[in-house]
């Protein structure tokens, strides 16, 4: 059986061994820090029917497009909400729509994509989800909505970088060459290019990961900025003198099923 990874699970794995272990091995839930996601979520599925919908026999769609398919997915929201996700759409519609002679029709929008990777005899299955993938001149552009307030990088970019250029070999036979943010709040659009310093980066968590599935007594802590945030701190040796078992709710830890050469 496959094992599955994704950037969000590289990314716990990177910052700490044990958090993971926690989380993914003996299935112990985090407690969310964020909101509600009801707005970001109502925004996406716009963006989604914007692309996904339009006559593409017609250069561009009108800002009354956008505000149509805005409609379709306020149901849930409450007036500022309504107000806010409006502001994001009118400027994202004045920012990279209204400028330009036609809006180009997009590889895929809100798509799920999963391949596989091998490393000593264990297969792993790779998910991923984008927003949106466009062609550009040499590869391929992954487009990343973002509707939150902070426009930092997100933590995990280094890894999602070398993870779906992976993915998007694998299912589309085309390398990623950039990963653009667009901070829809601001209309601001931030690209990163595709290195082989990602590529490698990904890959050497995955193999070390894979050493790990085989010595799971070796899940050690690291203490960094990420245990003020961590659900996991009463269980850590690293944090309390005498730490809490794991409560009964834990599930086992999975026996590895190794893919033997043939």
């Amino acid at each position: 059986m496959a094992y599955p990874i994704s950037a969000t699970r590289l990314n716990l794995y990177k910052s700490c061994p044990q958090s993971y272990y926690f989380r993914y091995e003996r299935g112990l839930k985090e407690q969310s820090a964020f909101g509600s996601p009801a707005l970001g979520k109502a925004v996406h599925a716009a963006l989604k029917d914007i692309y996904g919908d339009w006559n593409y026999g017609h250069p561009k769609p009108s800002l009354e497009w956008f505000e149509l398919m805005w409609q379709a997915h306020t149901g849930d929201l409450s007036s500022k909400q309504v107000d806010d996700g409006w502001s994001m759409l009118k400027g994202y519609f004045e920012q990279f729509i209204e400028p330009y002679p036609s809006m180009n029709k997009p590889l895929g929008v809100e798509q799920g994509i999963k391949g596989k990777f091998q490393v000593r005899y264990i297969e792993f299955v790779v998910r991923g989800q984008y927003d949106r993938l466009d062609y550009i001149e040499d590869g391929l552009e992954l487009i990343d909505y973002k509707t939150t307030k902070q426009m930092s990088p997100p933590d995990a970019i280094d890894i999602q970088l070398g993870l779906y250029d992976l993915l998007l070999k694998q299912v589309y036979g085309q390398a990623l060459r950039k990963l653009s943010l667009i901070y829809l709040r601001s209309g601001e659009k931030k690209p990163y290019e595709v290195t082989p310093e990602h590529r490698r980066e990904s890959q050497r968590l995955i193999e070390n990961l894979a050493m790990q599935l085989h010595r799971e007594e070796e899940w050690r802590p690291q203490e960094g900025q990420q245990c003020d945030r961590c659900s996991y701190e009463r269980y850590c040796a690293a944090k309390r003198e005498v730490p809490e078992p794991l409560p009964e709710t834990a599930r086992k830890p999975k026996g590895m099923q190794l893919l033997l050469p043939l």
